[in-house]
Formats: structure tokens, sequence, C-alpha cells
């Protein structure tokens, strides 16, 4: 190789470094990151609207939910199978925003202000949250702004995944609400198991984190199997659903994704 040739090869090594360092996080330099659009809504300092289109009804007012809840396009809601899923939030003006990424959970669904573009619409604590020191209000008031977001995995310290048999449910029509998914947070299928029986039987997805079974007479105790959208994870809560169960309670099992 001649000492030109070597130079050539330099000077471009450098400029493919240069324009790499330059991409930063927004999607070609960074494949973790990708670009959306944000709003906020409610009051400027709330938690958020209760209940949402996944069906978490008033959890969304209080801990682990409040304040991270967020409603999000068709693309990450997935026709409410995207539910309960976790995403790290950040807007990209240095002027105004921090460097730290406010952490939301999929409550609700949201129309994309841009077409084929990701939108987030976060509680206006979330969203404040986002600025610099002192910079909330300032951030708020651009109303809609550019960002960038990952999906990472959901924690709920000290809760394990629990089932809420929901309102209407009987023998032959039993729905089941899921909550404190650690992990992937989202869910792809949901299976039931009977008393004394060996065999899993399919859950229909109704609607948001809501599923069913029709049959019957459906026999407890339950058994309980998820297997997340993301990365196709499984878990099996054996006897869950106790045989005497209740409309409108809620079932807590012994284990978790992340457990």
């Amino acid at each position: 190789m001649d000492y030109s040739t070597y130079v050539v090869l330099v000077v471009l090594v450098f400029f493919v470094v240069v324009a790499v360092a330059l991409a930063g996080p927004k999607g070609a330099g960074n494949p973790h990151w990708h670009s959306a659009s944000a709003t906020w809504y409610g009051s400027p300092n709330g938690d958020g609207s209760d209940g949402g289109a996944c069906g978490y009804g008033t959890m969304v007012d209080v801990k682990p939910y409040k304040a991270r809840v967020g409603a999000v396009s068709s693309a990450l809601f997935k026709s409410g199978e995207g539910c309960g899923a976790c995403y790290k939030v950040k807007c990209l003006d240095k002027s105004i925003c921090s460097k730290r990424a406010v952490t939301v959970i999929v409550t609700d669904e949201s129309p994309a202000l841009t077409k084929g573009l990701v939108h987030f619409d976060l509680s206006g604590s979330a969203f404040g949250r986002m600025a610099v020191s002192g910079r909330s209000t300032n951030l708020r008031n651009r109303g809609k702004i550019s960002v960038i977001y990952r999906k990472t995995p959901c924690k709920y310290p000290g809760q394990n995944i629990a089932f809420h048999v929901n309102a209407g449910s009987t023998a032959y029509w039993l729905s089941l609400l899921v909550e404190f998914e650690d992990g992937d947070g989202d869910i792809g299928s949901m299976h039931i198991r009977q008393a004394r029986s060996n065999q899993w039987l399919k859950m229909t997805h109704l609607w948001g984190a809501n599923w069913c079974i029709i049959g019957g007479p459906l026999q407890g105790p339950f058994s309980i199997k998820l297997t997340t959208l993301s990365k196709r994870v499984t878990l099996s809560a054996r006897d869950v659903i106790p045989s005497k169960w209740t409309p409108k309670a809620t079932y807590t099992s012994r284990l978790n994704f992340l457990k």
C-alpha cells in the first residue's frame, strides 16, 4: 500500500467514526433507540387519566403505575396485546432536555399525530421529568416534541403476577385481567387449566389486557399459563384462582418473570 492510499483510508475511517458519533441515539447510530413524538395530557403535574384502553381502571392512580402511565399509538399498542409493556422515553433538545429518560407503562391507546411515526401521550408529571431542573413548565409549554424511545424490562419490586376476575364472569364465561407482569410486560397468549385436568385451554384476547374463555361449567381451581408477546417467554401459575372464586376479586400468584 502506497502512502497516498494509506492517507485516504485514514481520512475515510475518521469521517465514518464522526458520522456514527453525530448520529447519536436517533436510530442509525444506535439501533436500541427509535424516533417518536410525544405530547402530554391531564394536569401539568398530574399522574395521567383514570382507566384507559388497557382496562387497568383506577390502578393507574396508585403505585406502581402512578405517574408512569402512558398512551401509545397503534404500532406499540398492538390491538391491546402491547398493554403492560414498558418503555424508556427521553427528549432531544439539549437546551431544555435532561439526559435522563422516563419509564412509561402502556395503559392506553393514542392516535399517531404523524403518519408512520410512533407517538407517546404522557402524564404531565412524566413529560415534565424529561426537562432539566427548573424547566418542566417550559417543556410542557411546547406541547408536542420529538423524543427517542426503547423497550425496557418492567420491574415491580415486591409484586407477583396477579389475575383480576372481571365483573360479569360466570362458570361459563370467565374473563381475567393480568397485572404486575415483570419483564416483557406484554401478553402474546394465555391458557387456562381446570381442576383435575392436564389440558391447557387457549383463552381469547378480548381487549386491552383482558382475556376470556367460554365453556363450562368451568371447574376451579384454575392454573394460568402466560406467554409474552415480545420474547415468547412462558410462565405457569398453578392453582392461582381458587375453586370458590368471585367476580371482581384479584388473586396473586407466587411468581413473576424476573424472579
